[in-house]
């Protein structure tokens, strides 16, 4: 039985599944494929991606491929309540509404697990640590999944490490028809989106502090420049803090970046990267927000514990007023801010990112009982991935010829 807000709101969500399917032809293309070939026909699959449009329309490929499939989203404010109806309307198992309370999220977390789901595709970790160690005796139903997000990376890598890791799970997020594009253009793009729809002010002729120099961290900081702002990347990592340099930003530490930036971004993956010396050292009017994975970044628990006033000062935007009399305004909660106050990145990037998903999670199907632990993205997906693409695009490269190859293979 499902848990979502309202059955009745199918028809908008059926709307903008059409709108994204009419701009994914990579999903199009695998769909069917997927048809013909049932690869998951009989395995339950477990889904956990931010449940707007596009993510309902690789639910619904997955399912063309045989697969029942159980789904929830991996942020309480990036679900949309009309895209978990459609769903529902057509026959999926979803458990997800906007705004869930800790225990909700939770709540439906379990409900996917309790399916004892065969494949899990995963966008930072929770269901992977959910069936470890909530749901232990549902490990044996596992085949392995995918992981969308380096937060999630960073999780599984350290139960990898640990030993703790009972199944395969591909790194989707390594390929690199994922980062290059989805983390650099898509995060670049829906991050502006998200906070210019929200804020509805000016980047140009703005301080932007973009904290992380990662592909997403590179993609905010070009459409910073590109809107005209003046940007400043704070990093820990010396070689990414030379590439920044390179690229033509201003590097320097949080603390002092704290005293003029106008806008601040995180997005790194860790947590406490913005905390109590620096919120007391920024501008009055300051705006913060978050596009890493988790609300950590931004440290929420000190200002909602320390501020002496918060008000919602405009939709999607919190006020917090400190001890020292400055304000400094918060969006989405420290969520993620293309998804909590956006509609995640363009269709079109997302159509390469969950190709990858789909295709690999056929591959975990195919090589079942083969794989273990940690696992890259075959080199094989990432060239049809990117093959199709160009198709799409209209374009066409060389190939090598066979006294080429040989001379690329020879050391004499």
């Amino acid at each position: 039985m499902s848990e979502i807000r309202d059955i009745k709101l199918w028809e908008s969500g059926a709307q903008k599944i059409d709108w994204v399917r009419r701009n994914m032809p990579l999903l199009n293309s695998i769909e069917e494929d997927f048809i013909k070939e049932k690869p998951f026909k009989g395995l339950r699959v477990a889904l956990s991606v931010h449940l707007e449009a596009k993510t309902a329309y690789l639910c619904k490929v997955l399912a063309s491929g045989g697969a029942e499939m159980f789904v929830t989203g991996s942020n309480p404010l990036s679900t949309q309540d009309d895209v978990a109806a459609a769903l529902v309307h057509d026959g999926l198992n979803v458990y997800a509404w906007y705004g869930a309370t800790a225990e909700e999220y939770e709540r439906h977390i379990s409900c996917v697990i309790g399916a004892a789901p065969n494949v899990i595709i995963d966008d930072g970790g929770d269901l992977v640590h959910a069936i470890h160690y909530t749901r232990p005796d549902l490990l044996g139903n596992v085949i392995g999944g995918c992981e969308e997000t380096t937060t999630g990376i960073i999780r599984l890598k350290a139960m990898d490490k640990a030993g703790e890791l009972k199944f395969p799970m591909i790194l989707v997020n390594n390929a690199q028809c994922k980062h290059f594009f989805d983390n650099r253009y898509g995060t670049g793009q829906s991050v502006w989106d998200g906070i210019n729809r929200t804020t509805n002010l000016i980047v140009a002729g703005k301080k932007v502090v973009v904290a992380g120099y990662g592909w997403c961290g590179k993609g905010v900081a070009m459409r910073a420049k590109g809107l005209g702002a003046s940007v400043i990347v704070t990093e820990v990592d010396p070689v990414k803090a030379i590439e920044a340099v390179m690229d033509g930003f201003a590097v320097m530490k949080m603390e002092e970046a704290a005293k003029v930036g106008d806008f601040f971004i995180t997005v790194t993956g860790c947590n406490g990267v913005i905390c109590e010396n620096s919120f007391y050292n920024m501008k009055d009017g300051a705006i913060l927000c978050n596009a890493g994975h988790f609300d950590v970044e931004v440290d929420m628990a000190w200002l909602n514990a320390n501020c002496v006033r918060k008000y919602e000062a405009r939709k999607n935007i919190q006020g917090y007023v400190l001890k020292n009399g400055k304000t400094l305004f918060v969006i989405a909660e420290g969520r993620l801010v293309n998804l909590a106050a956006g509609d995640g990145h363009p269709a079109e990037i997302m159509d390469m990112s969950f190709a990858i998903q789909a295709l690999s999670a056929r591959y975990l199907v195919q090589n079942r009982g083969k794989l273990k632990g940690a696992v890259e993205v075959p080199e094989e997906i990432d060239g049809i991935v990117a093959a199709k693409k160009l198709k799409y695009l209209g374009c066409e490269i060389d190939t090598l010829t066979p006294e080429q190859k040989a001379y690329l293979d020879s050391w004499q």
